[in-house]
C-alpha cells in the first residue's frame, strides 16, 4: 500500500467531512478547491479506498470514510494536544482567547479550569465577556469570541452547541422567610410574597415565561433587574423572593441565603458550550474548550 500522505492531506479530508462540501471546506483551511480535491484524491490512492461518493450536487462519505473520519478526527486532536502540551511550547506559547459567558456560569464551571490552564500556558492571556445570553450568543456568532458558555443557540443553525449541564430553577430566598421551611414551593405560593425577576433581556426570563405560557400562573413583580447576581443581593438583603437558577445559588452553606425546590411547573435550562459551525478554533482556545468539557457534569444537579 502506497501510504504517501501528510497531514494537511488529513486535515482536507476531516474538513470535508465535517462540513460536507468540498467549497466550505476550502474556505475553511484557506485552500483552493482544486487543491483541497487533490490533497482528497492523494488520500484516497494512498489508502486504495473511496472516501466520498460525489454527485454533481452533493458529497457523502462512504461507510469507509466515515469509520476513518473518526480516526482521522481524533488522530489529528491528539497531535495537536501532545504539541499543545509540550514544555517549550507552552513556556512560549502566546496570545489571547476569548470566553463569552452567562454571568452565572462563570462561577460554576470557570475558576478551576482557568487555573489548570494558566499554569500550562502561562503566557496565553484569556479574556471574558460575561453578559446576557443573547449578548454571549452574538458574540460567538460574529467571532468576536473563541466560544462560550450559554443557555440559548440550540436553534442557530451556524452555532454548534454542546451540552455540559441541565439545572433547574429554584426560588431563593433568605433563611428566615416562610418559603425557608418548605420542602417544595409553587409558583403560585411565590405570588403571595413580594416577587423580583430578571428583566425581558435575560435568557433566564425567556425561559420561565415559556414555562409559564401554558398555565394559570400570572405572576406579578414588585421589582425587576438586569443580572441575578443583583437580584441574589436584593433577596438577601430581605426585599422579597426570586427565581433563580441553582447554578447561580452560592456554593456550600450560606449564612443569609437558601434555596427551595420550584414546583408546579419546574422549569429547567440546560446549559452548554458554543462555538461557530464550520470553524475551527485556534489551538489555545480548543485546548481551553476541551478542559471545560471533559470537567463538566453531564447531568442534572438536583
Amino acid at each position: 500500500m502506497n501510504m504517501n500522505f501528510d497531514l494537511g492531506d488529513l486535515r482536507a479530508f476531516v474538513a470535508v467531512a465535517e462540513l460536507g462540501s468540498f467549497r466550505a471546506a476550502a474556505d475553511s483551511i484557506h485552500l483552493s478547491q482544486p487543491a483541497l480535491s487533490r490533497r482528497v484524491e492523494k488520500l484516497e490512492i494512498a489508502l486504495g479506498v473511496r472516501l466520498f461518493e460525489r454527485t454533481t450536487r452533493s458529497v457523502s462519505l462512504t461507510a469507509v470514510g466515515k469509520d476513518f473520519s473518526r480516526k482521522a478526527r481524533t488522530l489529528l486532536d491528539d497531535l495537536e494536544n501532545s504539541l499543545l502540551s509540550m514544555h517549550e511550547v507552552a513556556a512560549s506559547q502566546v496570545g489571547e482567547v476569548v470566553i463569552a459567558c452567562v454571568p452565572s456560569a462563570v462561577y460554576y464551571f470557570l475558576p478551576n479550569v482557568l487555573r489548570a490552564y494558566r499554569e500550562q500556558y502561562p503566557k496565553i492571556r484569556v479574556r471574558i465577556i460575561d453578559d446576557s445570553a443573547n449578548a454571549v450568543l452574538e458574540s460567538v456568532a460574529r467571532g468576536e469570541a473563541d466560544f462560550g458558555i450559554n443557555i440559548i443557540g440550540t436553534q442557530e443553525p451556524a452555532i454548534d452547541f454542546q451540552v455540559i449541564l441541565k439545572e433547574s430553577f429554584v426560588a431563593a430566598c433568605r433563611r428566615d422567610h416562610p418559603l425557608a421551611k418548605k420542602r417544595k414551593v409553587t409558583w403560585a405560593e411565590l405570588g403571595q410574597h413580594d416577587f423580583m425577576t430578571v428583566d425581558k433581556s435575560s435568557g433566564n426570563r425567556l425561559l420561565m415565561d415559556l414555562a409559564l405560557a401554558n398555565t394559570d400562573v400570572r405572576l406579578s413583580w414588585c421589582y425587576e433587574a438586569r443580572h441575578v447576581s443583583t437580584l441574589l443581593g436584593m433577596v438577601e438583603t430581605g426585599l422579597g423572593v426570586a427565581v433563580v437558577p441553582r447554578l447561580s445559588m452560592p456554593q456550600g452553606e450560606h449564612a443569609t441565603l437558601t434555596s427551595v425546590q420550584l414546583v408546579e411547573p419546574s422549569v429547567d435550562r440546560t446549559v452548554g458550550l458554543i462555538r461557530r459551525r464550520g470553524h475551527e478554533l485556534p489551538p489555545s482556545a480548543r485546548q481551553l474548550y476541551q478542559m471545560i468539557e471533559k470537567t463538566s457534569p453531564r447531568r442534572s444537579r438536583q
